[in-house]
């Protein structure tokens, strides 16, 4: 099975269970993603890798039109037919690839993507395909998992992270993302990071992690030395704290990306 159609697999039957996700559908970013929009008064949004549309579903209150873009069928269905409950008819579901937008150039004022990017398999390219498709005054906001800068907790996230869920392609560190988002054409102009706490058994329960995975999981957890242990905070439940970083960006305005 190649990695698109195992991304569409590993979310087809847990569509529900995102939308349902305190993780995702809570927490003071998506409050901030509401104030920024709020501020910027955006006419066209695209929400790259919507899920079960979360960012759509608040953003959908500042914005003229959302375009709620996601690789599975099953998340766009649940988004749709939560936008229909709500009466909100400036939502628009639509199936595709993040390394190939199907949009004009210069197409939409906010681009924004949450706890999605770590399963692109190739984010330069997407970046670029942002870079097209952003108004030369509009902005995007990435929200997502950042890797430690040292080398043995990387390799213990990156771990932990494709037994849970055989889709996980990287999540990238702090320098790594800024090279990226440079190379791609970007200045960063705000950001931030903090420590979201997972417990365990939800974690595990959101992606159905099968049994024997589980219990690798356990022995693997079990085994870090004890700095990784301390570094993710670790409990005796297995839960622990993740890195996330938003960053804020809008294009280089310079002779080499004008």
């Amino acid at each position: 099975m190649d990695s698109q159609n195992l991304v569409k697999q590993q979310f087809s039957s847990t569509a529900e269970n995102y939308f349902q996700s305190a993780v995702h559908a809570q927490g003071k970013d998506l409050s901030d993603l509401i104030i920024l929009a709020q501020q910027l008064k955006p006419g066209r949004v695209l929400d790259l890798g919507c899920g079960p549309g979360h960012v759509s579903l608040n953003l959908s209150k500042e914005a003229t039109e959302v375009i709620a873009y996601d690789l599975s069928d099953t998340m766009l269905s649940v988004l749709s037919r939560i936008a229909e409950e709500r009466e909100l008819k400036n939502i628009v579901c639509q199936k595709g690839t993040v390394e190939k937008l199907p949009f004009p150039d210069q197409h939409f004022d906010l681009i924004v993507t949450r706890f999605s990017a770590h399963h692109w398999l190739n984010l330069q390219d997407a970046l670029h395909e942002m870079r097209r498709v952003l108004k030369t005054n509009g902005t995007i906001v990435i929200i997502d998992v950042t890797s430690p800068s040292l080398a043995h907790c990387d390799t213990a996230l990156q771990t932990v992270e494709i037994l849970r869920d055989a889709s996980h392609v990287r999540d990238y560190s702090l320098k790594e993302w800024h090279n990226m988002i440079s190379e791609a054409g970007f200045n960063v102009t705000h950001e931030t990071s903090w420590k979201l706490p997972i417990e365990f058994a939800s974690w595990i329960k959101r992606i159905n992690t099968p049994i024997n995975r589980v219990e690798a999981l356990k022995v693997v957890i079990d085994a870090f030395p004890s700095e990784v242990k301390n570094y993710f905070h670790f409990d005796q439940s297995y839960s622990f704290e993740f890195d996330v970083t938003w960053f804020q960006m809008q294009l280089k305005i310079t002779e080499d990306f004008a």
